[in-house]
């Protein structure tokens, strides 16, 4: 059942719309001629583009999440997905940070998609509220990355 938006009407709310536009976008982007370390280079930047933009928490956490894969699984690739940094493996996305902002939500969240290796059983977490990246929280994540990154 559809729920009412921002926008008064049944449907998307302005911001999925917009993240959605946003991958569009993206994909756009990726269809440029562009292949190996040149396509990689243009993704990168458009992650760093992408922590840039955000603001208070949102890139302060962005950042640590950035220098906590880069750190951890070099081999991931960053680039954005729905706008969002993430960090993809074969381009497929591991790893992302989806901002507070993003939907004016109280907390941003560390997500794993399906490709991240963190099957544990027949039930495990693919996303984790943040509100701040302390030193607990960062060895927390750094854990994470290495396993999603396999």
């Amino acid at each position: 059942m559809a729920d009412k938006r921002d926008t008064g009407e049944e449907g998307l709310s302005t911001a999925e719309r917009g993240a959605i536009k946003q991958r569009a976008a993206e994909l756009r982007e990726q269809a440029k001629p562009a292949k190996g370390a040149a396509k990689k280079e243009r993704e990168a930047q458009a992650c760093a583009d992408a922590i840039a933009a955000l603001e208070g928490a949102d890139r302060k956490i962005a950042e640590r999440l950035h220098a906590v894969v880069t750190q951890e699984a070099p081999h991931l690739d960053p680039k954005t997905w729905y706008g969002f940094p993430s960090y993809a493996r074969d381009g497929k996305v591991v790893v992302f940070y989806q901002p507070a902002s993003k939907f004016g939500t109280r907390y941003g969240s560390i997500g794993f998609n399906e490709d991240a290796h963190l099957d544990d059983g027949a039930f495990w977490a693919t996303a984790f509220a943040v509100l701040e990246v302390t030193d607990e929280v960062e060895q927390q994540l750094r854990t994470l990355v290495r396993a999603a990154a396999g």
